[in-house]
């Protein structure tokens, strides 16, 4: 029955029978309204024969509150005055007992740490382009936080806690420590923006309460551009899939993940352009990638694997480049073990970014803008970004085939070097 309904009843008298009513009397009231049966305790009997209790107290400020203590016989008589005196305890101690009934029913729905960052994965991941983040976000926490603060509720997680348990790797994995730290203060602050918490999570004091990390560069291992050329004529011996990807990564600039995704149905011959949509770009936007003759004869052998790709689960999806096992994409690993087998350098894949970069400032005229471009880098600064909404495609395409000339050791046959004016 709704307290609408409710509020209309009749509110019968107390006597004193009522006041030291047993189970038998309480069973025998059979009129609707609210019957007064103890001090502070009412029976609420609605049309239909329902029976209900509700405790009526008043607060410290003097006002009478009624509280709902559920139904009849669910709740028996014993147990509703039980919780009738508890909440008069509460108002003799200065408390409100419906802010309390209110606190302690919030405190049961409160979620753990692990619960707690499980959903807030859940809510962000959709946002997450790098699939290998997404599961690592995860696993970081099970291996790091959850042993320490899994099972604690989130509203009683405090800086000092998640400071201990980062200061044992905070100085022997720094990078692994950092990300962690990032993701707890993220599933803090869902809490918070939920209404779990009261404040964000307090990274900063955190921050300082810890010891400094060494100096980090930042920069992925590259390998010297003057040794790509010899990489990319032992990575010709074989056409594996693997050898295949690499060398067209080279070959392009482009990220690992751009390449391992790329689809056949971003692939325009004609054109000699790769465009990489927008959801698989790192910056949200569409890229496209002027394709040089020998990035053309990479796709030309790699056509012959398509029919290795049929087997891949969703058949309105156009079959992938460079496929793996079961049509799947190929791992970030095997471009790595790829590399590693090719050369013993201390180089990683994303490395060949830099290669091209530094091949592009010290050996070509090309404009420093045109080589970002081509590494699909945003303009830093807005205002000049306005300005500059031009790919440059017809000059990075000139600029793709002078490092492809390179990259095979022909630059010294067709020089395309771009003169700046």
């Amino acid at each position: 029955m709704s307290g609408g309904v409710m509020a209309n009843l009749p509110t019968k008298k107390k006597s004193p029978r009522q006041a030291k009513a047993t189970i038998k009397e309480i069973e025998a009231i059979k009129s609707a309204g609210r019957h007064s049966v103890g001090t502070g305790l009412i029976l609420v009997v609605s049309p239909s024969g329902r029976k209900s209790w509700i405790a009526r107290v008043r607060d410290p400020h003097g006002k009478r509150r009624d509280i709902g203590l559920g139904s009849y016989p669910s709740v028996s008589l014993s147990e509703a005055r039980e919780r009738v005196e508890a909440f008069r305890k509460q108002a003799r101690d200065n408390l409100d007992p419906v802010a309390e009934k209110k606190r302690i029913r919030h405190a049961e729905g409160m979620p753990t740490f692990e619960r707690a960052a499980a959903q807030a994965h859940l809510d962000h991941k959709g946002s997450w382009r790098n699939t290998k983040h997404r599961a690592q976000w995860l696993s970081t926490l099970r291996t790091y936080a959850y042993p320490a603060i899994g099972n604690l509720r989130v509203d009683q997680i405090t800086g000092p806690m998640i400071r201990d348990l980062l200061l044992p790797v905070w100085l022997e994995k720094p990078e692994t420590a950092r990300r962690v730290k990032q993701r707890i203060g993220a599933v803090l602050d869902w809490a918070y923006a939920k209404g779990y918490r009261d404040q964000e999570a307090p990274l900063r004091s955190i921050s300082k309460g810890l010891p400094r990390q060494p100096k980090r560069d930042g920069h992925f291992a590259a390998l010297p551009y003057d040794d790509v050329p010899a990489l990319m004529s032992k990575l010709a011996v074989s056409e594996s899939i693997g050898r295949l990807a690499l060398r067209f990564l080279i070959l392009t600039a482009a990220r690992s993940g751009e390449v391992r995704g790329a689809r056949w149905d971003e692939i325009d011959v004609t054109a000699k352009t790769w465009t990489v949509p927008a959801e698989r770009m790192k910056a949200g936007r569409q890229h496209i990638v002027p394709l040089s003759e020998t990035a053309l004869d990479v796709l030309k052998v790699a056509e012959k694997a398509k029919a290795l790709d049929q087997s891949a689960d969703d058949k309105k999806v156009a079959p992938l480049v460079f496929p793996g096992l079961r049509g799947k994409p190929l791992s970030d690993m095997t471009l790595a073990k790829v590399l590693h087998t090719a050369t013993k350098a201390d180089a990683t894949v994303h490395g060949f970014r830099s290669s091209f970069r530094d091949w592009v400032a010290e050996e070509t005229s090309f404009a420093g803008e045109v080589a970002e471009k081509a590494l699909a880098h945003a303009i830093p600064n807005k205002v000049e970004a306005a300005y500059k909404r031009t790919d440059f495609l017809e000059k990075r395409r000139k600029l793709m085939d002078a490092w492809a000339d390179f990259c095979t050791g022909d630059a010294g046959k067709v020089i395309r070097l771009e003169v700046r004016k």
